[in-house]
C-alpha cells in the first residue's frame, strides 16, 4: 500500500504568508503541519509516498529530502496548476500502478493518526473508504448521505443543501479501480476534477464505498483560525522541558518548554507553550497556546494564543493575541507622532486597528 500527499495547493486563506512559503510548511508548536502528515503515514506502516507537487516544489523538497527522517522513500510528482484532487490522482497513475494508496491532503491535521483506519481497510478492502466528522456548518465541505451500515448513498461538494452535517475529511481509501473513475468525470464549475465526483462515480457503478465517521480531533489547517487551534491542540501534549537558559527572576508556569540556544530573563511564561531554540526573550509575557519559533527576540511585550515564525521580533508591544506572525517580522509600538496609521502591508493583507 502506498500514500499520495498533496501539497500543490496555493494556499489563498493564508495569505499574505502563504505568498512566500508554502501552507504545508507553515508550523504548529513549531513543526510544519506537513511533517505531522508524514509521521502518521510513517506510524501507519506505509513507506512508499508520492507527494503532489506545484510552485513551491522546491521549498517542499528543501524541508522533505528523500524522506528518509521520517522512515520513508518520497517520491515528487509535479502537478501543473491545482486543478483539483481527481487530478493529482490522475497524474500520480504511473506512481501508484496497481497498489492500493491513502491520499492524504498536507494540511491536514488528525489527531490520533490513521494506523488503525489503514489497517481496517486493509483487511475489508472496499474499493473506497472515506472519512467523515459532523461539522456545524457543512456548506464549506464535501457533504457525504449516509445509508444502512455506513455505505455512502451520495456525496456533494459544498451543497447549497446539505442533506447531512457530515462533512469529508482529507483522508481517502482507494483501490485501483478510482484510477477509472478520475478518468471518467469532468471538471466541475470550478474547473477542477473534484474527488467528490469521481467516488459518486464509483458509488453509481455501483462500488462498495464505505465510510467511517471519526469523533476525534480533525482540523484543514488552510486558515489563520483553523491553525491557531491545531496549534493549542497540539500544545496541550507537549512535554515540558527546560534545555536553554532561564535566569532567577524568570518564572515558569505549566508545560513550557525552553529548547536549547534559547535565553530568557526576567519574564514570565505561562504554558502550554514552546520557546524555540536561538531565541531570546527579555522581560516579557508569553501566554499560553503560544509557539514561539527558531531565532526570535521579544522584548518588554506580551503574546499569548499565538504562532511566531521564526527570525521575528517584538519589541515594546502591549498584548498580542490569536495571531499568526510571519518569518522576519517586526512589531514595535508607532513613533509618538499626531494619531494616526502608518501602514506598509502586502497584497492581500488584512489588519485591525483600535479605534
Amino acid at each position: 500500500m502506498k500514500a499520495l500527499v498533496l501539497s500543490g495547493g496555493s494556499g489563498t486563506r493564508l495569505r499574505p504568508l502563504t505568498h512566500t512559503s508554502p501552507k504545508q510548511l507553515v508550523p504548529v508548536a513549531n513543526k510544519p503541519v506537513l511533517y505531522y502528515v508524514l509521521e502518521d503515514i510513517a506510524n501507519s506502516g506505509i513507506t512508499e509516498v508520492g507527494i503532489v507537487v506545484g510552485e513551491s516544489a522546491d521549498e517542499i523538497q528543501q524541508a522533505v529530502g528523500d524522506g528518509g527522517k521520517f522512515g520513508l522513500d518520497v517520491t515528487y510528482l509535479r502537478q501543473e496548476a491545482p486543478l483539483g484532487l481527481a487530478h493529482a490522482v490522475l497524474i500520480a497513475r504511473d506512481y501508484l500502478g496497481d497498489d492500493d494508496f491513502v491520499m492524504y491532503l498536507g494540511d491536514n491535521f488528525i489527531l490520533g493518526g490513521i494506523a488503525k483506519l489503514v489497517e481496517a481497510f486493509r483487511a475489508d478492502r472496499p474499493d473506497a473508504q472515506i472519512l467523515l466528522t459532523r461539522v456545524p456548518d457543512p456548506k464549506n465541505f464535501g457533504v457525504a448521505e449516509i445509508g444502512p451500515g455506513g455505505r455512502v448513498v451520495g456525496l456533494e461538494e459544498k451543497p447549497q443543501h446539505p442533506k447531512s452535517d457530515l462533512a469529508v475529511v482529507g483522508v481517502y481509501f482507494f483501490t485501483p479501480v478510482v484510477h477509472e473513475a478520475v478518468r471518467a468525470v469532468s471538471p466541475s464549475w470550478r474547473g477542477e476534477l473534484e474527488i467528490t465526483h469521481a467516488i459518486q462515480w464509483l458509488i453509481d457503478r455501483p462500488c462498495e464505498v464505505r465510510s467511517t465517521t471519526i469523533s476525534g480531533y480533525w482540523k484543514d489547517t488552510g486558515n489563520v483560525v483553523d491553525m491557531l487551534e491545531v496549534n493549542r491542540s497540539v500544545l496541550d501534549g507537549i512535554e515540558p522541558g527546560v534545555e536553554g537558559g532561564i535566569d532567577a527572576a524568570t518564572e515558569l508556569i505549566g508545560r513550557v518548554r525552553i529548547e536549547a540556544g534559547a535565553e530568557v530573563s526576567g519574564s514570565r511564561i505561562v504554558g502550554p507553550a514552546v520557546v524555540g531554540s536561538g531565541t531570546v526573550i527579555v522581560g516579557s509575557y508569553v501566554g499560553p497556546y503560544t509557539s514561539i519559533g527558531e531565532n526570535c527576540r521579544i522584548e518588554d511585550s506580551e503574546i499569548e494564543f499565538s504562532i511566531m515564525l521564526r527570525d521575528s521580533r517584538l519589541s515594546g508591544t502591549l498584548r498580542v493575541q490569536r495571531s499568526l506572525i510571519g518569518r522576519n517580522v517586526t512589531v514595535t509600538p508607532p513613533s509618538r507622532v499626531p494619531a494616526g496609521n502608518r501602514l506598509i502591508l502586502g497584497d492581500h493583507s488584512r489588519v485591525e486597528i483600535s479605534s
